[in-house]
């Protein structure tokens, strides 16, 4: 029995100091170039599938062993894969996201938006679990939009999350002093309570990210006003209610974004799928969202506790069930 546990604690030593590279899981692909990989047909022609998931952020995910690149890296390395080859005439991204900063949601769309007016190719967007404030914010400069029948959708609006520990501090006898230039200076301020001016301050700031993600809305979706006045409640709408309203344009699965990829950029019914990754998957297909082995998920206790911790302070364009007042 020692014997046994001795020989796990020297291979487990060994691969957190890299010593054991046949030990996959723990091997760093981010590295590695992004491949090309045919996930489906056999013709003339290409669409890129490129996946878009998880909490949108533009700074790289931390994870127990080493980061991975953030969700805004990803995709612009995809598309840049995309754009230098002229066989690729159409882009698919699939999109499960509750969404994420404002600012990473506006590079995702601002990227989307510049791959499509340099290149001319047709981009098609299809909604999985959830594609909501910024996930839908980051899908609307798409040709097409589709979404999975049990899709949660929309949420169009902007949430300042906080974290406040006053009241914490207050129970065990801590304070925290604050010396400041401005009376603004720390708004914000998980150390005390929100002051009523703060919280003018924080709506007008609030109403100014909310304004452009409606105008962008506005200016992709061509709703009525009666729909964008119930769009701008940042409620969340089913697929048919999204399709119903004009949120989105079709109903469906993901072949049928592949299909209407085709057909917009003028492809065969058996014109190539292709996804980048920098891993070889056996029996890869379409509904494979990995691009590589990720480190970043493994955990001595098998738990990924960033869903039960504090949110980070900040604005985001994000569906944020059971944050509230």
């Amino acid at each position: 029995m020692k014997l046994k546990t001795i020989a796990a604690l020297l291979l487990f030593t060994l691969i957190l100091t890299g010593c054991a590279p046949k030990i996959k899981i723990f091997a760093s692909q981010a590295t590695e170039p992004l491949k090309e990989f045919v996930v489906e047909g056999d013709g003339d022609g290409k669409i890129a599938l490129i996946h878009l998931k998880g909490f949108l952020v533009s700074q790289p995910r931390q994870g127990l062993l080493r980061a991975r690149p953030s969700q805004v890296q990803e995709l612009v390395s995809n598309l840049r894969l995309a754009e230098t080859d002229e066989e690729v005439r159409a882009v698919v991204i699939a999109i499960d996201s509750p969404g994420g900063t404002t600012t990473a949601s506006d590079i995702l769309y601002h990227e989307i938006s510049d791959f499509k007016r340099r290149t001319g190719k047709k981009v098609v967007v299809a909604m999985f679990d959830v594609a909501a404030s910024g996930g839908y914010y980051a899908a609307l400069p798409a040709d097409w939009i589709l979404a999975h029948p049990t899709t949660i959708t929309g949420s169009v609006g902007v949430i300042f999350m906080r974290p406040k520990l006053h009241g914490l501090l207050n129970k065990v006898g801590v304070d925290v002093e604050i010396s400041k230039s401005g009376t603004d200076k720390d708004m914000g301020s998980p150390f005390r309570a929100t002051t009523p001016e703060e919280v003018a301050l924080f709506q007008a700031i609030i109403d100014d990210y909310a304004a452009r993600f409606h105008m962008l809305v506005a200016k992709h979706r061509n709703l009525s006003e009666a729909n964008m006045i119930t769009v701008k409640t940042a409620r969340v709408f089913t697929a048919n209610q999204a399709k119903a309203i004009g949120l989105i344009d079709q109903v469906g699965y993901i072949q049928d974004a592949f299909g209407k990829a085709r057909t917009l950029s003028g492809l065969a019914t058996n014109a190539k799928v292709v996804a980048y990754r920098r891993d070889t998957y056996p029996n890869d297909n379409p509904y494979n969202s990995m691009n590589s082995v990720d480190p970043a998920k493994f955990n001595l206790l098998g738990i990924d506790a960033s869903y039960i911790m504090p949110p980070k302070a900040g604005f985001y364009y994000v569906w944020s069930p059971g944050v509230g007042e």
